[in-house]
């Protein structure tokens, strides 16, 4: 029953690097109009494929893939140029590079061409702020351009990183304790706008390095990731909630080490609370941390349900979004795996009605998470007086 378990709960985290992909390049549009325009006919092409709704890139000739490098390659030594100083025409060079290589990244046949010219060592390196003083009074109090380059190096990791055979490297050259860094900025300083925008990008980054990858997903425990990162599901930004649950969403899954540590760090109760938020993608994210958590793991499992989980999920089942509905049948499938008197909480409570309502479902997912919950309560006699 486990195997079939597990078999329910991996396309998790499948929907989550798609759609963090979509989301990642969907924001990338909004890049400079000079940024777009040095990418010449290349970047034009991939945005009319998207708007066309057609499959794949076309490919990339000879004469665009040497130009391409060549635009890489210009970008790159913009960045190292720049790297320690904060002169504002430095720093605007800097967030342009950034920019451009976001655009040039939206391309995933381009993606190998950035890192092999060298832009993430270069990237790394714009994670954090120039350690050198400002030269003068004047560039000191006005900080020019403070943050945005390092969002949109943050940015532009998360675009590679999407491609699993990056993920590591991105980690060697260094990226995971900035990022880990730029998650705790709130605590610091009062540009509450940037320092949201500018952790919501570190958090996507963190998920997108840490999907499928247990050494990445260890390693950012161990670099001190997962405390920040419950600290900011409490959040006001929802964005930021919702990024932050997310990458716990990805560190949880298949890890242990990390379930033990979100839990000790006190999530259970704000990730309830988001379990009844009216926002769809905040308790979307919350139930599938706590689907992460609860998996293989009955003492995480006892947990959630002494914190009072199990009425809000019940409650997930009429929600208006299908992504939550699927969560919370396959959540309740493993909470009636604890022990009978669950089954018995989970009938009582008003769980089977739903249930059975969604097995007329068009969404084929939908159907299979119901009939995996109400397999599971069929187990008591319960069900059969509804």
């Amino acid at each position: 029953m486990e195997a079939e378990q597990q078999k329910q709960q991996r396309p998790r985290q499948r929907p989550r690097r798609k759609g963090q992909k979509r989301k990642l390049e969907d924001e990338a549009s909004a890049a400079t109009a000079a940024a777009a325009s040095s990418l010449g006919s290349a970047g034009a092409d991939d945005d009319n494929e998207e708007e066309d709704g057609s499959a794949g890139t076309p490919e990339i000739c000879r004469h665009s893939h040497a130009a391409l490098a060549r635009e890489v390659r210009a970008q790159v030594d913009v960045l190292i140029r720049c790297a320690s100083s904060w002169r504002h025409a430095d720093r605007a060079a800097a967030k342009r590079a950034t920019h451009v290589l976001a655009e040039l990244a939206k391309n995933e046949e381009v993606v190998n061409m950035i890192v092999e010219g060298g832009a993430v060592a270069a990237l790394v390196c714009h994670l954090e702020e120039p350690a050198v003083a400002a030269q003068t009074q004047e560039e000191q109090q006005l900080r020019p351009f403070e943050l945005e380059v390092e969002k949109g190096a943050a940015f532009t990791l998360g675009l590679l990183a999407v491609k699993p055979e990056h993920q590591q490297f991105i980690v060697d050259a260094g990226a995971l304790p900035p990022l880990v860094k730029l998650l705790k900025r709130q605590r610091s300083t009062t540009n509450s706008r940037m320092v949201n925008s500018v952790i919501k990008r570190a958090a996507d980054a963190i998920t997108n390095l840490a999907h499928e990858n247990s050494n990445i997903k260890t390693r950012v425990r161990m670099e001190g990731g997962i405390p920040p990162l419950v600290e900011l599901l409490e959040s006001q930004d929802l964005k930021v909630q919702r990024a932050a649950a997310g990458a716990l969403r990805t560190l949880a899954f298949k890890n242990d080490e990390n379930k033990t540590q979100i839990v000790q760090c006190n999530a259970l109760p704000t990730l309830i609370l988001m379990l009844r938020s009216e926002d769809a993608a905040i308790h979307y994210e919350a139930v599938g941390v706590i689907g992460n958590l609860v998996h293989s793991s009955p003492n995480i499992k006892k947990e959630v349900l002494n914190a009072g989980a199990l009425q809000p999920v019940i409650g997930l089942l009429s929600s208006c979004c299908t992504e939550s509905q699927r969560e919370a049948a396959l959540l309740l499938g493993q909470f009636a795996s604890a022990d009978s008197d669950c089954k018995v909480h989970i009938v009582q409570r008003g769980a089977v009605r739903p249930l059975i309502e969604m097995l007329q479902s068009a969404d084929v997912q939908l159907r299979e998470m119901s009939a995996f919950a109400l397999g599971r309560l069929a187990q008591v006699y319960f069900l059969f007086l509804i």
